[in-house]
């Protein structure tokens, strides 16, 4: 028994060594690997931070919208006996497009203008017979406020009978319609939707930092994927003075349709905005950025070795960006063999620098 005890003490014994040992070999390769990177000139490409004019970009995605969307609406109730209008016939403002039956109306208005007229030579008869005496003031008074009503009815009845005929309050295109004809609707129902997209607007919804920079007016770029290539010239209509949900700003832009390439509304639209913001800025290629969108960092060659320099960056401007903190004009940035460097690494610039 004692034997076997020796044994396995034995057996455990050189396990534990032969763990050791190899612990040891790979913390030595780890070492002589870490050694032999930094003795190894990564080669790289760089370029001098400059102090730059800044033209700053804003690119966003936005909803292209109909210049004029409007409901058509009937402010008489009744049965439809003539309907003008099917989806994709153009309008003009005033144009006809749905009749109401007016029958009814229509005798009200000839009862409204009987007692109009009536009304009106009564008040014309004691206008005479005051003149002469034969009446007093209070009966003329009496002549003129029946008259007065008269009128009131007629005015009403002529405009009951007007509003049987349901007219296109702008000039466009007939969106979709609601209703057929000899349907009955209702006072304010909706008889058919149209659009006019003469003129159009995007809508984009920007950050609050963007939105203190754009202004009524600014011109923007936008562009679709129907027609590759092919840019829109717009302007910056408005923008909200208050915040929705999300904390963006919806701003509204302005655009004439192309004959050529017709938009159509509730197409996507790339919105590109370009304003300058500011005259000089410390700039540097996007594509030296190294870490996270919260931590940035850039490599900087000093005496052919690399440093890892956290930086602040400011405005965007596509393959530019403005760098507020962290460097200086004149360091020399990697912008190319950045992934295969790490902080004190030599490094061999294989580039012209830019100047």
């Amino acid at each position: 028994m004692k034997k076997i005890t020796l044994s396995i003490s034995i057996i455990i014994i050189l396990a534990l060594i032969i763990v050791v040992l190899e612990h040891n070999k790979s913390k030595a390769e780890q070492t002589i690997a870490k050694q032999t990177f930094k003795l190894q000139a990564i080669p790289v490409t760089v370029t001098t931070a400059q102090i730059q004019d800044l033209n700053s970009e804003l690119r966003l995605m936005g909803t292209i919208m109909a210049g004029s969307d409007v409901n058509i609406v009937s402010e008489a109730g009744g049965r439809i006996v003539r309907l003008y209008a099917k989806p994709g016939d153009y309008k003009s403002a005033g144009s006809l497009i749905a009749e109401i039956d007016s029958e009814l109306r229509r005798a009200s208005l000839q009862n409204a203008q009987a007692g109009y007229d009536k009304a009106k030579s009564d008040v014309q008869r004691m206008e005479t017979m005051f003149k002469d005496g034969v009446v007093n003031a209070m009966q003329m008074d009496q002549a003129r406020y029946g008259y007065q009503a008269a009128e009131a009815q007629l005015l009403m009845a002529k405009r009951q009978v007007r509003d049987t005929r349901v007219t296109s309050p702008i000039s466009g295109i007939i969106n979709t319609k609601m209703v057929d004809q000899g349907a009955t609707v209702g006072m304010n129902a909706v008889i058919a939707n149209i659009v006019d997209i003469s003129t159009l607007k995007v809508k984009v919804n920007v950050s609050e930092k963007d939105a203190f920079t754009l202004k009524p007016g600014d011109k923007v770029s936008v562009s679709t994927d129907i027609y590759p290539g092919i840019i829109f010239q717009g302007s910056v209509m408005s923008i909200a003075p208050k915040a929705d949900e999300a904390h963006t700003y919806p701003v509204e832009i302005s655009m004439k349709n192309s004959k050529t390439h017709p938009l159509k509304a509730g197409m996507f639209g790339r919105v590109s905005f370009s304003t300058i913001e500011k005259t000089q800025a410390l700039i540097i290629p996007r594509k030296a950025l190294m870490g996270s969108i919260k931590e940035p960092k850039v490599f900087v060659v000093h005496n052919n070795r690399a440093e890892l320099r956290p930086v602040q960056t400011g405005s965007d401007a596509g393959t530019m960006l403005e760098i507020v903190s962290g460097i200086n004009p004149g360091d020399l940035i990697v912008t190319n063999g950045q992934n295969n460097l790490r902080s004190g690494t030599k490094v061999t610039i294989i580039n012209k620098q830019r100047k």
